[in-house]
């Protein structure tokens, strides 16, 4: 406990995967945890988010999940960023100061940046693909992005790592196909948006706006925090 106690790790995107992942590795003891995200709580992610309740909507996740923390561990030591990580912000981390990094966004460009500054850094760096749309939490693996397959986001991950030379990168990935959501206009946040003004990206602006249940995101998170603790406890010695 006092070795995990001594480490930092960042979790890039706070949603549904990574919101479950900063939980878990809250009550594993994880001393130190970096919390990136500027995306507030929406109505919207009730059905699949640990931060998403009725009080909190409308509140940074960042904020919200840092209040949670401390109330799990009040000597956790938690920084958080209210930005989206893309190239042009990825000068506001340096990497050399993780322990391990968690990648759980959407954008391939932000995927991309995260992990090759975490291979320069040599920091391990675990990525999740594809959880929104679907509904079998079983169907989860980890492995290496080239042994990946279905996933239609792990398919141009494998690609545009091939393009850089990223010879491996760990993944949560699934090979159900996602299910294409329906959208019925007379409730679709299209029409009835509930952002607070000034969201910097509203579901709106998505071409689908993914759904999911709570037990397909989750289990998604914590498999990825086992990984951590584990890898870290393999690192030190512990296992």
């Amino acid at each position: 406990m006092q070795k995990l106690a001594a480490c930092r790790v960042a979790v890039f995107g706070i949603g549904g995967v990574g919101g479950y992942v900063v939980e878990a590795l809250a009550r594993s003891g994880i001393g130190a945890l970096d919390l990136i995200d500027d995306d507030r709580v929406c109505l919207t992610n009730l059905n699949r988010q640990i931060l998403a309740t009725r009080k909190t909507v409308g509140k940074f996740k960042v904020d919200v999940a840092e209040k949670r923390i401390h109330e799990i561990n009040p000597d956790c030591n938690v920084r958080t960023y209210k930005t989206f990580y893309l190239p042009e912000t990825q000068d506001l981390f340096d990497f050399y100061e993780y322990d391990y990094v968690v990648d759980a966004i959407d954008t391939v460009t932000g995927k991309l940046a995260i992990i090759e500054n975490a291979k320069e850094a040599d920091i391990p760096v675990i990525s999740s693909m594809g959880a929104g749309n679907k509904v079998n939490p079983s169907a989860f693996e980890v492995a290496d992005i080239y042994e990946t397959s279905i996933c239609p986001l792990a398919r141009v991950m494998r690609r545009e790592c091939r393009k850089r030379g990223i010879d491996s990168l760990k993944v949560v990935y699934s090979k159900e196909k996602p299910i294409r959501p329906l959208e019925d206009m007379s409730i679709s946040c299209r029409q009835h948006c509930i952002c607070p003004p000034g969201t910097a990206r509203k579901c709106t602006d998505r071409r689908d706006i993914p759904g999911s249940t709570a037990f397909v995101p989750s289990v998604a998170g914590l498999i990825i925090a086992g990984e951590i603790v584990n890898d870290l406890a393999a690192e030190n010695g512990l296992i």
